[in-house]
């Protein structure tokens, strides 16, 4: 991942958000729907989402995907947020491209890594579920699967796949459940804040799960509660290393393997260790042992254990998305 100054800060005030029971995403009529086969409303499902109405509010307007694999880029503008993009099965049903940072542009130059995502979503409110987002440039460098600017995002039973970079949580607040996310070397990365609730986070070769850049100001970062780390075989990687200097990312009562380093984490750009934020707690697991990790890793709060949910200024809660305030 490049080092560049932070794009955007969560308001201050955030809190974190904490485990909430789902509700069912796959009942209801859709307003559109897309079929890589012509059986649809659309083929494209960039084209479903620009017929999504402007500026609109809860309840979502939603977006059926058919099995497919749809091979697009994707981008969801800050006026199109409130859509529910419902797919059959993320085994079958792909959103995929290939682009990576290294790669010329129309101008000459390098597209650079914010120029790679698979699907960039600036609009709030929007939810995805049973669908796969991927980029398949492989390990060639920085190559977003997706990048989240948008605030009050939920994604359920979805597959993003990519190397390093997958996932760049910008800004905004996110609730991941029952998810996988694939890569290597910082693969879920930036300054939102988000929920990862019963993920599997799979580390594809040696390198970094996380590289927060969380904002001083803002509470939390990255939070990752009854989720199960796996690796490839010979694999060795740490949970994380601070992009920024309070960068925040702790990991519950989770599942970690022997690929995990006993150090488990990495100052890397943050000139003073004692200002990072750190944390786990009651994870177990051959890689879960604290009695090599850096001094300045802590304990997780136990307050990180409510039933509160990632309330901030408006009370959003991510089980049922709410009109904006």
């Amino acid at each position: 991942m490049i080092t560049r100054p932070f794009l955007s800060a969560l308001a201050a005030g955030a809190l974190c958000l904490l485990a909430s029971p789902g509700r069912a995403e796959s009942d209801g009529k859709p307003d559109a729907v897309v079929a890589a086969d012509g059986s649809g409303d659309f083929t494209s499902i960039q084209a479903a989402i620009m017929k999504a109405p402007y500026r609109a509010q809860a309840p979502a307007w939603m977006i059926r995907v058919k099995p497919g694999t749809y091979n697009e880029r994707v981008y969801v503008q800050r006026e199109r947020g409130y859509i529910r993009l419902v797919g059959e099965d993320p085994a079958t049903t792909v959103l995929s491209a290939n682009l990576h940072a290294g790669m010329t542009g129309a101008d000459g130059q390098k597209i650079g890594t914010f120029g790679t995502p698979t699907m960039q979503i600036d609009g709030d409110g929007f939810e995805i579920e049973n669908l796969t987002i991927e980029n398949t440039a492989g390990p060639v460098g920085q190559a977003l699967a997706l990048r989240a600017d948008g605030d009050r995002l939920v994604f359920k039973n979805c597959r993003f796949l990519g190397w390093q970079d997958t996932l760049f949580l910008n800004r905004g607040r996110s609730y991941f459940q029952g998810c996988v996310i694939e890569g290597h070397v910082d693969f879920i990365f930036g300054g939102g804040t988000a929920w990862f609730e019963n993920c599997r986070i799979h580390c594809r070769k040696d390198g970094y799960i996380t590289a927060a850049s969380t904002p001083p100001g803002q509470p939390c970062g990255f939070v990752f509660h009854r989720c199960r780390v796996t690796a490839e075989a010979g694999s060795k990687v740490l949970l994380g290393r601070a992009w920024r200097s309070y960068a925040m990312t702790a990991f519950i009562d989770c599942e970690l393997p022997e690929a995990v380093r006993p150090e488990g984490w990495n100052a890397w750009n943050a000139s003073d260790p004692s200002t990072l934020r750190y944390s786990e707690r009651d994870s177990t697991g051959p890689g879960a042992s604290s009695e090599a990790r850096v001094r300045w890793a802590t304990v997780a709060p136990a307050d990180l254990n409510s039933a509160k949910v990632l309330a901030g200024l408006d009370g959003w809660n991510p089980a049922v998305q709410q009109s904006p305030p």
